[in-house]
């Protein structure tokens, strides 16, 4: 395995990943620099300066796995690298601690002139006069994005003895109020901040999340500082709102473009600019290092990792639970795959019995990806696999059952396509034993191995013999057979597992045998 870090890492995460991989350091590389150094990796680990772009992605072939080393993932096309199967990991609670602290550095620094006193004290101006601050105590502290970072500030805002209120659509009050924080609608946040903090990811829906209508409603004399992402204020907004008076200071860690190259932003006198520095601790860095390295590896393996992006997010012990289930789903969707006719146009999932309480999204995507990998001129896999059946058109829908007649467990799954209705059904015999136990409309027992060939037949006397004199004849070795029927000396289905592959000259004989009605060989 190959591991490429682009943009630099503590030595104690790339000893880490040299244990178990070929690790190749390149920093500061250019776009197509970059492109190049990607095609013969299964890895790449990057912070804020490089950008996976889907163009990198293109000739990126053998890579399975994108890791940030920080939070914010906008420097990644996450869109393209879940289409070609790609995850995308971040660490988001190491630098937890040194971003909030640098917030509550930034907020001091506004609040009292440090750096401005420290220049002029530099220049020999001993003027304290000129440098009076406020206080935080007593102030309210308004909080954009309750998270992590958000909620360790609130912490630490509580102890400076501030008011607390933040705005999170996404988290419930009673976690809000452990922190020491009270939820109110954006626009109170905005209204009634003294200082104001953001502490959400850059997207579509949060790019320039304060404007000039934003501005407009705040506190006259508010103190502004971000240590999140730099796109997340308008910046001639803000310029505006300073120079009007609306923000008495602003105490920048991140800015759109970085580095500046010529902002107005870097001479406004009432602006603090601190080069992207919220993670920069060497504590935080050797968190980083070591967090994403651990997840680099437990990716390649195919183990469950904690800061998937575009992937299902389960910890170790409910992966132990529903890992033997994916490989179901996956086996059932790749025998689905080779009997099915028609042209597919949707899914239809059933999870019944103990199965119900477990988390769906790796499930389905098991059955999808063996359903499409086979059949499609991309890579297909648990990763891109929903994204993949929805852009082709795939319905699918979900239900479950908390009883199930015959097993502790069973995953029905029902493949619609232009021709049929195929149905197949499996569960987990002990522990990680998987087992068909339906398939199209027969009941069976039956063990998926590598090289399967299933015959629909006529139920009579001599079928099972003359199917294994043929195979026999060609010296292919049968290693079970499971045999279902609908009623007697109606229709049966026998299923061969077989240690050789079959010809295609022995399929053809099989064909034309009296009672034969259809012949398909699967392989796993």
């Amino acid at each position: 395995m190959k591991v490429l870090v682009a943009d630099g890492l503590a030595e104690e995460g790339v000893r880490r990943l040299a244990q178990h991989a070929e690790v190749v350091v390149r920093q500061g590389l250019s776009s197509e620099e970059l492109q190049e150094a990607l095609a013969d990796a299964d890895a790449v680990i990057v912070r804020s300066r490089s950008r996976v772009t889907a163009q990198a992605l293109a000739a990126a072939r053998r890579l399975r796995v994108i890791a940030r080393a920080g939070v914010g993932t906008d420097n990644i096309d996450v869109d393209a690298a879940t289409r070609r199967g790609v995850l995308v990991i971040n660490t988001p609670e190491s630098s937890t601690v040194s971003t909030a602290e640098h917030t509550m550095a930034m907020m001091l620094a506004l609040a009292r002139h440090l750096p401005a006193a420290h220049l002029a004290a530099a220049r020999g101006e001993w003027r304290r006069e000129a440098f009076t601050g406020v206080e935080l105590y007593g102030k309210t502290l308004g909080i954009i994005g309750l998270g992590k970072i958000g909620s360790e500030v609130a912490r630490r805002a509580v102890a400076f003895g501030m008011r607390v209120i933040a705005h999170d659509p996404y988290v419930a009050a009673d976690r809000a109020g452990r922190v020491g924080a009270g939820l109110r609608p954006l626009e109170e946040v905005l209204a009634t901040s003294d200082v104001l903090t953001l502490h959400v990811p850059l997207s579509e829906s949060t790019r320039h999340l304060l404007g000039r209508s934003q501005f407009a409603r705040m506190r006259r004399g508010v103190l502004l500082v971000n240590c999140a992402r730099g796109g997340l204020i308008d910046e001639e907004a803000l310029l505006d709102a300073l120079d009007e008076g609306v923000v008495a200071g602003a105490a920048l860690d991140v800015v759109e473009e970085e580095p500046p190259r010529d902002s107005p932003l870097l001479r406004h006198p009432r602006v603090i600019l601190t080069p992207h520095l919220g993670a920069s601790t060497e504590e935080a860095q050797r968190r980083v290092a070591v967090e994403v390295a651990e997840q680099v590896l437990a990716a390649l393996a195919g183990r469950p990792v904690r800061g998937a992006v575009n992937a299902p997010v389960l910890v170790d012990e409910a992966w132990q639970r529903v890992r033997p289930f994916v490989d179901l789903t996956r086996a059932m969707g790749t025998i689905a795959c080779q009997l099915v006719e028609g042209q597919v146009q949707g899914v239809e999932l059933v999870y019944e019995g103990e199965l119900a309480a477990l988390e769906s999204a790796p499930l389905r995507a098991g059955f999808l990806a063996g359903l499409l990998e086979r059949v499609l001129d991309q890579p297909v896999n648990l990763i891109n696999a929903p994204l993949v059946a929805r852009e082709r058109g795939i319905a699918l829908t979900e239900s479950r059952r908390e009883d199930s007649e015959d097993f502790t467990s069973l995953l029905r799954a029902r493949v619609e396509t232009t021709g049929e209705a195929f149905l197949i059904a499996g569960t987990i015999i002990g522990r990680r034993e998987p087992r068909i136990t339906h398939l199209d409309g027969y009941r069976v027992d039956l063990a998926p191995s590598t090289i399967m060939l299933f015959v629909w037949n006529e139920d009579r006397p001599g079928m099972i013999g003359r199917v294994g004199t043929l195979l026999g004849e060609a010296d292919v070795n049968i290693a079970y057979m499971q045999v279902g029927r609908d009623r007697p000396r109606g229709r049966a289905i026998m299923v061969l597992g077989l240690d050789d592959p079959v010809p295609p000259s022995v399929r053809e004989a099989l064909m034309v045998l009296p009672g034969i009605l259809k012949v398909r060989t699967v392989q796993l």
